[in-house]
């Protein structure tokens, strides 16, 4: 996956030698409501949504009412320095829904990277998926602390792991060095 500097926008790679009818269903349905959206199909019963941070909510909104995908199983971060991003993907589940429960769909979004992070006061912003997914809060602020997003909309945007004096760089930036190394 690769993007120019400065912008968010997600490149489309897809291979689709090995999709199954529901997730060719599941992403039909995705692309059919939310055109922008790019499908990858990663692994069997692994579908990555790749999605501007402006429509996350909208499409997290949609995947949950409509698709039966009701829960957020985790949350993770990488940061690109190279493209002056950091990426953000919600792994969805459904407890729900039988024929789903193999099915783990990621929700992907990027957001422009700070060089000089300042944590709630630079660019580095995503709108919250805490009122879509509950769930969500405490795997938000371990990427706010460790990488560096903010939140916006998340009710609790504490330090969850580090001292809330922490005043170095998150420490899952690929430019963090541990002092005296």
């Amino acid at each position: 996956m690769s993007s120019t500097s400065n912008n968010t926008e997600i490149e489309k790679i897809e291979n689709t030698s090995s999709v199954t009818d529901t997730e060719k269903s599941l992403s039909d349905s995705i692309s059919k409501k939310f055109p922008n959206v790019q499908i990858t199909y990663v692994n069997p019963n692994r579908i990555r949504v790749n999605v501007k941070r402006e429509e996350i909510i909208d499409v997290a909104s949609f995947i949950r009412d409509e698709l039966n995908f009701d829960h957020a199983e985790s949350v993770s971060g990488v940061d690109y320095p190279e493209d002056n991003q950091v990426e953000v993907v919600y792994h969805l589940g459904s407890y729900t829904d039988t024929s789903l429960n193999k099915q783990i769909l990621a929700l992907a979004t990027r957001t422009p990277r700070e060089d000089i992070p300042h944590p709630g006061n630079d660019n580095t912003k995503l709108p919250s998926l805490h009122d879509v997914f509950p769930s969500v809060s405490f795997h938000e602020r371990e990427c706010f602390e460790m990488l560096g997003v903010y939140f916006e909309g998340n009710p609790d945007n504490r330090r969850l792991l580090l001292p809330e004096d922490w005043a170095d760089i998150p420490p899952l930036r690929k430019d963090f060095a541990i002092k005296g190394r």
